[in-house]
């Protein structure tokens, strides 16, 4: 019984990409606009800016299409790769091709880009990873450096510089900030050391 009603309510929903605006509500609006303001072009509406929802592949992809961008750049521009491992703040996270439509908040670690034999590897800050079920991974990075051109002396010594902040941090902000440090430097120090 618990089935069947569970299964009649997910067969009946829908996702708002995939809902269609009604279009005697929208043609009712456009006719009241050109009544007041008949100068303006009348206002896009949230829907006209969705794009449909890109169908759901029947067969598995044998490769993953990743998209890498930082806020002043793009790393990779739709790179078919084998697997991408991402570092979410619930663990390491595997990406490969056919993986279920995930949202994933990254933490300070190493993503890995694989492609074939070769393993590309960077460390990001932060970000978020939009995996999505037509086998499309757009991962968002804060900050992102390949991890070949970190100098481990550099990250030594931010470690010791941000631990005596710590230890003579006063005020709740500089505990805080000085932590962040900590964080980001030990995630360093550990992917250049693993």
């Amino acid at each position: 019984m618990l089935r069947r009603a569970a299964s009649s309510l997910l067969s009946r929903r829908r996702f708002s990409t995939d809902a269609t605006v009604a279009p005697a509500a929208e043609s009712s609006f456009l006719e009241a606009w050109k009544k007041v303001s008949p100068n303006l072009d009348p206002p896009k509406t949230p829907s006209s800016f969705m794009k449909p929802r890109p169908p759901t592949p029947s067969t598995l992809p044998s490769k993953l299409t990743v998209n890498f961008v930082l806020p002043y750049a793009s790393q990779l521009a739709a790179k078919e790769v084998d697997m991408v491992i991402v570092p979410a703040t619930t663990g390491q996270m595997g990406v490969l091709p056919g993986h279920v439509a995930t949202i994933a908040e990254l933490k300070p670690g190493v993503l890995s880009v694989h492609e074939g034999n070769d393993v590309t590897k960077y460390f990001v800050s932060s970000g978020f990873a939009f995996i999505h079920a037509n086998s499309v991974a757009d991962i968002i990075a804060v900050e992102a450096v390949p991890l070949d051109r970190i100098d481990a002396n550099l990250v030594q010594k931010g470690l010791q510089d941000f631990t005596q902040k710590l230890n003579s941090a006063t005020t709740d902000l500089e505990k805080a900030e000085a932590q962040i440090g900590i964080d980001v430097h030990s995630a360093l120090n550990s992917a250049l050391s693993g």
